[in-house]
């Protein structure tokens, strides 16, 4: 019964290695600006509507809006400055 239940404990914790691993991506630079500095940004641009999606990567904050008259608009921030790349 104990090797069982050592077994199934292994079991688990061999499967949830992946789950930890999901955190190994990159964050954000020490002196970069707040996210909601860069989407008040967005939100002050002509025409803008409504945010989309915000998504993060190596290359920035990449923001995704649409403005009044429908149109798509994908920007990339840099995350320290807070201006478009």
């Amino acid at each position: 019964m104990r090797a069982v239940v050592l077994a199934t404990g292994i079991a688990v914790l061999m499967a949830g290695g992946p789950a930890f691993a999901a955190d190994d991506k990159a964050l954000p630079p020490q002196n970069a600006k707040k996210l909601s500095e860069i989407v008040a940004k967005v939100e002050r641009r002509t025409d803008f509507r409504y945010v989309k999606e915000v998504d993060w990567d190596s290359d920035g904050y990449t923001i995704t809006y649409y403005t009044t008259d429908k149109a798509k608009v994908q920007i990339t921030y840099d995350p320290v400055t807070g201006e478009p790349k």
